[in-house]
């Protein structure tokens, strides 16, 4: 059974950071792609960064530069750094891992991130 669990969404000031971490079990890791998406209130799913299982990554316009997605193949964790944070970024963030093989994906229940003064 597949499981993401996010940690590290919380309050931030503008200009802050933050490090998103998801914890992934029950899967082959280095066979799935991994994505960090966001949802702020009443907007769509947004895709935030992706990073495949060869370590290429991609970033919405939005957060390039700010943000950097890596992954740990060896502890089965993706991360998503956050600097430079905006109002606007606020959003719950969520862990999304995709099979490369069969494009099955599965989501994580998601963290809240509130960047405010």
């Amino acid at each position: 059974q597949v499981q993401l669990v996010e940690s590290g969404g919380g309050l931030v000031q503008p200009g802050g950071s933050l490090r998103l971490s998801c914890a992934t079990s029950g899967i082959i890791f280095s066979l799935y792609v991994m994505g960090w998406y966001r949802q702020a209130p009443g907007k769509q799913r947004e895709l935030v960064a992706r990073i495949d299982n060869h370590g290429i990554t991609n970033y919405a316009d939005s957060v390039q530069g700010r943000f950097t997605i890596s992954r740990d193949n060896a502890k089965n964790m993706v991360y998503l750094q956050m600097n430079s944070l905006k109002p606007e970024d606020k959003a719950v963030y969520y862990c999304y891992a995709r099979q490369v093989l069969s494009n099955v994906g599965s989501w994580g229940q998601g963290t809240q991130v509130t960047v405010s003064s």
